[in-house]
């Protein structure tokens, strides 16, 4: 493939995942510094050719990607699902940071709107049912956006330094203790001493399990 339609198909790829929607010939053609939009035209009829997109030319945003099968490809933007995360007692089952550069991760869709919102996001599966009530269920996954301080009612990943645990938990600082709450009624709080506890991140959206 020439590098010019490689800029071009790069260049729709990151947008789409980025944005959640295709760009424009005229956002290819500036990007790609190319210097009119019959060029970028030509470019794309060649691609579309070759079966990497479809086109829809009476529409502004008309540029859809295909997969190898030929089928449209989902335009949301996926994030890395980089463990689990117990809802109940802690385990200690997640790590943000220890995983190798190379490591393959499952990926999951999202909204274009989050990634747009929070910035760089990763998510968690849940084990355990200690945030039901919050409608949080085992085997639900949660998107996490990556902070180190929580306002009291936060939910949150902890990191309980001592044990080397982590859970999925309501934060709330009293004193020089901290409240990990759950949201299930037949379960205790965890309390810890405030030092003790290392926030990792907030929930900004659960994403639930069908069965």
């Amino acid at each position: 493939m020439p590098e010019r339609r490689r800029r071009i198909l790069g260049f729709i790829q990151e947008f789409y995942s980025e944005n959640g929607i295709p760009p424009t010939v005229r956002d290819i053609q500036q990007a790609c510094e190319i210097s009119s939009t019959s060029v970028v035209d030509y470019n794309l009829r060649q691609l579309e050719e070759a079966g990497y997109l479809n086109r829809r030319r009476e529409v502004a945003r008309g540029i859809e990607l295909l997969d190898r099968e030929g089928e449209p490809v989902s335009s949301a933007p996926r994030i890395q699902i980089v463990g689990s995360i117990a809802a109940g007692q802690p385990l200690p089952v997640f790590s943000s940071e220890g995983a190798a550069a190379s490591e393959e991760f499952d990926t999951v869709e999202v909204s274009p709107d989050l990634p747009r919102r929070h910035g760089k996001l990763f998510a968690l599966t849940v084990h355990g049912t200690s945030m039901i009530d919050a409608l949080i269920d085992d085997g639900d996954v949660v998107v996490i956006k990556p902070e180190q301080e929580a306002a009291n009612g936060d939910m949150v990943v902890a990191w309980l330094r001592e044990e080397e645990e982590a859970t999925l938990k309501k934060f709330y600082r009293e004193g020089d203790r901290v409240r990990l709450q759950p949201a299930n009624r037949t379960m205790s709080p965890i309390y810890c001493q405030a030092e003790n506890v290392e926030v990792r991140g907030k929930v900004v959206t659960v994403l639930r399990k069908f069965s």
